[in-house]
């Protein structure tokens, strides 16, 4: 008796750099079952880290080159022609432009059902871009013809999409999930971390895993290690991402007008997130607005690390009593919350970390969220 055809669905993704949406994407094809769905990806752009990491793992990775700011109607049908050829029962969207982009060839494709992701907590004039605000409104306009359902990751999130007119019948949220085997506590990477940097092996560090955005609010961040240095001079701190180099002259002048030249180390994108997660003391998100989920929380939390971060999107939800919460553009509040962690004994700092950990594996751990992705193909896959 042969086996059960596997249910083909297609991502359609925004890019595949090194973002929140990327990083859950790759752990959620990493969790479903291989034997139940066969998986493909395109990206609107390039391949990127992320897509090379799929692609690595024998899951197809497409790059449809689009250029967001000039529209091609001819990859949109291009797109859509292979859908018609490769036949998914089920196409799923990661952000707004791949939404709408991914939606229309899923309906030029036959009508292929397809599900939306929504992961910011912002839409306003100012603090979003002017193109993306272009695209959220053609989707809420769209949300009741394009989409079989619209998952937010994040309750936030859903309720500003509602209240921006996406069709509130068809929201859902799914929380991002966190892979407790690949963030886990790590006893050598505190050590190794510092002597990368030429450290003390004791040195305190705080850090922030965060790309360069607005919305994650460096400068804030570095005001407050400013605030700290002052009463905590051996402290150190640590910025992880894209765009946290040198080369980046905002980022470069908002160091040295906080006098944190020698303390404050910037490590660009990096392939070992998890290790250098581990290697903190605190971990925070800065973000003062647009955040749904935020991973980087849950990531630290899963390496048993102390976390401190800004109430912003769904953050007071995923921390609960496990962490420090203060409000966004408040560096006097962050830097007195990191120092309220700092001065824990190491023992209980530690047993704090590992509440954290415990929550994230209750609550937020990779398998059951994927069971929950799962649950929902099968119920709006077209039929095989």
């Amino acid at each position: 008796m042969s086996a059960p055809a596997r249910l083909r669905v297609v991502h359609v993704i925004t890019g595949l750099g090194y973002g929140g949406a990327e990083r859950m994407l790759e752990r959620l094809l990493g969790a479903l079952d291989p034997r139940e769905f066969e998986s493909a990806v395109w990206s609107l752009g390039g391949v990127g880290p992320i897509g090379a990491r799929l692609a690595a793992q024998g899951i197809p990775v497409h790059a449809l080159g689009l250029d967001p700011r000039l529209p091609s109607p001819l990859k949109v049908l291009r797109l859509a022609r292979w859908m018609r050829a490769w036949r998914p029962a089920l196409v799923q969207t990661w952000m707004y432009h791949a939404d709408l982009v991914g939606g229309i060839a899923a309906l030029l494709a036959g009508r292929v059902p397809t599900v939306w992701n929504l992961r910011q907590s912002t839409l306003e004039r100012g603090r979003t871009r002017g193109t993306t605000l272009a695209v959220a409104r053609a989707c809420a306009l769209l949300s009741n013809v394009l989409p079989a359902r619209i998952v937010s990751c994040s309750e936030t999130a859903a309720e500003v999409h509602r209240a921006f007119g996406y069709a509130a019948a068809r929201l859902e949220c799914i929380p991002n999930g966190f892979d407790l085997e690949h963030f886990r506590p790590a006893a050598g990477a505190r050590a190794a971390l510092r002597a990368e940097l030429g450290l003390d092996p004791d040195a305190p560090l705080v850090g922030m895993v965060a790309r360069c955005d607005p919305q994650k609010d460096h400068r804030g961040f570095l005001a407050a290690a400013r605030l700290l240095t002052a009463v905590r001079p051996e402290v150190h701190f640590v910025l992880c991402g894209e765009g946290m180099t040198a080369a980046n002259a905002a980022l470069a002048g908002w160091i040295a007008e906080a006098g944190l030249d020698t303390r404050c180390h910037l490590l660009g994108a990096r392939e070992d997130v998890p290790a250098i997660t581990a290697a903190l003391d605190v971990a925070t998100s800065s973000a003062n607005y647009g955040e749904g989920f935020p991973n980087v929380l849950g990531e630290a939390m899963a390496c048993g690390v102390p976390v401190v971060a800004t109430r912003v999107g769904d953050a007071a939800l995923l921390v609960g009593d496990r962490g420090r919460l203060v409000e966004p553009d408040d560096p006097r509040a962050l830097a007195a919350a990191w120092a309220e962690v700092l001065a824990l004994p190491a023992a209980e700092r530690r047993q704090a970390g590992l509440a954290g950990r415990e929550r994230i594996a209750e609550r937020y751990g990779m398998t059951a969220i994927a069971a929950r992705y799962a649950a929902l193909y099968r119920a709006l896959a077209r039929p095989l």
